[in-house]
């Protein structure tokens, strides 16, 4: 049985859907495949949106791909692809032959490149008031991506709240793949407050080093007693000063976490003592980007939001000792990450 239809804002093929449970609302539109808001009670029922976003996808910087948005691109809410985070210097070696992708950090490639996922009009699946399935499809050489890549992302919001994100992809050809949700949480539900403040739980014992341009080094890092050492929960804000070679690099925390173990699993806790509100992240991927928001601009102001980006590990392509990203014909892709909310 499909789902129901429900009212949709019609902006030129651009819609907002809306999902309700229980306690959670969430808000999403096909620009980019872009949450827009998720609404929690704090632990007195007061409700608030707790993610980084606009009231009007028109307000969206995506939504004006030539001209720059109103503030800075910062991915607020979109699914970010072909390839979340960075390649360097925006080329890969596919079997012997080497592609040359869409520059936009720089020398690098950032997050699919200059006309990426989230600057494209999603086309709408199926929707109901518990879940929205979006598909699109990017041509052979698209951003420099070798193979015609088919990409569904499915929203599902569960009878207790927990909002499951789903992405899948097959391709034509072999090429790399590595979709991720880049929601930008602040959980005390007021974004002209800082998230230092919040606490953070991450199961993770190493850090993959960076350099200058964000770029992976090569080395894993032993975290352990560290300022990336989140293996018991406390607030973010609490180390993020220390004079550390990395939080220099990253202008704050901007790095990927090795995720151990495999299938879904509690990965992260996020927590906002003086409401209550608190985000558990599970996901089957094998990295997650913690970023502090130091580069947030505009209407958002530096570390009001933060990342929990579940996904491979960045410049996977070019390092064959990482986690493979290839896709190849007769395969799909598949990611899933799941966000619980509740109140301690």
């Amino acid at each position: 049985m499909p789902d129901p239809v429900i009212p949709v804002l019609d902006l030129g093929g651009v819609t907002t859907r809306t999902l309700r449970a229980p306690g959670v609302t969430v808000r999403l539109t096909n620009l980019g495949a872009t949450l827009m808001a998720i609404e929690t009670p704090d632990r007195a029922g007061r409700i608030a949106n707790i993610l980084l976003g606009y009231a009007n996808p028109a307000d969206y910087p995506a939504a004006y791909p030539t001209a720059g948005g109103p503030d800075p691109d910062a991915y607020l809410g979109a699914t970010c692809g072909r390839y979340a985070n960075r390649i360097a210097g925006a080329t890969f070696v596919l079997d012997g032959e080497r592609h040359w992708l869409s520059a936009n950090e720089g020398p690098n490639h950032l997050h699919g490149g200059a006309r990426n996922f989230h600057h494209v009009v999603w086309q709408v699946v199926a929707a109901g008031d518990r879940r929205v399935v979006l598909s699109h499809r990017s041509p052979d050489g698209d951003q420099g991506y070798p193979g015609a890549l088919d990409a569904v992302a499915t929203f599902t919001l569960a009878d207790d709240g927990e909002l499951a994100i789903v992405y899948t992809a097959t391709t034509s050809r072999p090429t790399h793949v590595n979709l991720v949700s880049h929601g930008y949480f602040n959980m005390s539900g007021d974004p002209r407050t800082s998230i230092l403040d919040h606490r953070l739980w991450i199961d993770a014992g190493e850090i993959l080093a960076i350099d200058a341009a964000g770029l992976p080094t090569g080395e894993r890092h032993a975290i352990t007693g560290s300022p990336f050492d989140f293996a018991r929960p406390r607030p973010i804000g609490s180390r993020i000063a220390d004079d550390d070679p990395q939080l220099r690099c990253g202008n704050g925390y901007n790095h990927n976490y090795i995720l151990p173990g495999a299938g879904v699993r509690q990965v992260a806790r996020l927590e906002h003592p003086a409401s209550g509100r608190r985000l558990t992240v599970s996901t089957d991927q094998p990295g997650l980007q913690l970023y502090t928001g130091s580069h947030l601009g505009g209407r958002f102001a530096p570390q009001s939001g933060m990342c929990l980006e579940t996904q491979h590990w960045p410049d996977s392509p070019n390092r064959p000792d990482f986690p493979t990203t290839r896709l190849d014909p007769g395969a799909t892709y598949r990611s899933e990450t799941r966000l619980r909310f509740d109140v301690t």
